[in-house]
């Protein structure tokens, strides 16, 4: 039996063995199938399909239950078998959802693009952005969280966070950040190789510089064998002058100390 406690609630939708079974004054909720929305007794404008469906909900409102229990918290969807079901396809997409509950996703097509300009330095931004860690309020695990908060990065730059429904900051778009940083690391690549450019030009010239040094030492050392030759050579040749000066003058002081023979006219 369906909406078997409902007093004044309206507008209600059950199809359904138990579905909005307790209802009371709740308005304007949809339940499909055996047990949905089998708790809930004064929320409104819940949707609930599948088997206890939304069988968490109680007071909660516009909470969307699909095949999943839910939970008694309003403005939430819930759907099962997503969590750790793994799809291996190469055509997968990661699912977007826009500020008026569309869902869909971020094409990345020149099609779909319009004035499509290098970067250059609008990445900038990011250097001074400062990455934190934290723990969302209200979970009960303390599992840490690491990322960056959107107050600190709209003051760098507006363009890198959404706003909610009521124009209030709400989150960072990662996925602009990413872009950003992958800017940021193909600059900072470009300069490295370009150092490692300047490095290598370097070292041709100081291989170079190796190579004429060598060649001069060659040169050097080959002038200076050669001129230790020609000194040696001219060393024997004043030695060899030196000595036969010494044998002339050794003659000349013999012929001077010898007997002196006068000649007689008789």
């Amino acid at each position: 039996m369906e909406l078997t406690n409902n007093t004044i609630g309206g507008t209600n939708t059950a199809n359904g063995y138990q579905a909005l079974s307790s209802n009371t004054t709740g308005i304007g909720n949809t339940a499909i199938g055996n047990g949905a929305l089998d708790g809930n007794t004064t929320g409104d404008d819940n949707i609930a399909l599948g088997v206890a469906a939304g069988s968490s909900v109680a007071t909660a409102n516009n909470v969307i239950s699909i095949g999943a229990t839910g939970a008694n918290v309003s403005d939430t969807t819930w759907i099962d078998n997503i969590y750790a079901t793994t799809t291996v396809s190469a055509t997968t997409l990661p699912v977007v959802v826009s500020d008026s509950g569309q869902l869909g996703t971020a094409p990345s097509s020149a099609r779909f693009k319009k004035e499509i300009k290098p970067m250059d330095k609008a990445s900038e931004t990011i250097l001074a952005l400062k990455p934190v860690t934290f723990q969302y309020k209200g979970d009960n695990t303390n599992i840490p969280q690491f990322g960056l908060v959107a107050e600190d990065v709209a003051k760098l730059n507006p363009d890198l966070i959404v706003r909610d429904k009521n124009g209030e900051i709400y989150t960072v778009r990662y996925d602009a950040v990413n872009a950003m940083l992958l800017n940021e690391f193909l600059k900072e690549h470009k300069k490295v190789e370009e150092q490692a450019r300047e490095t290598r030009e370097q070292k041709n010239v100081i291989n170079q510089l190796k190579v004429s040094v060598a060649e001069q030492e060659a040169t050097i050392a080959h002038q200076q064998t050669d001129f230790q030759f020609k000194l040696t050579e001219q060393e024997k040749q004043i030695e060899a002058l030196t000595s036969g000066l010494q044998k002339v003058s050794a003659q000349l002081e013999a012929s001077k100390s010898g007997p002196q023979m006068v000649e007689s006219n008789q």
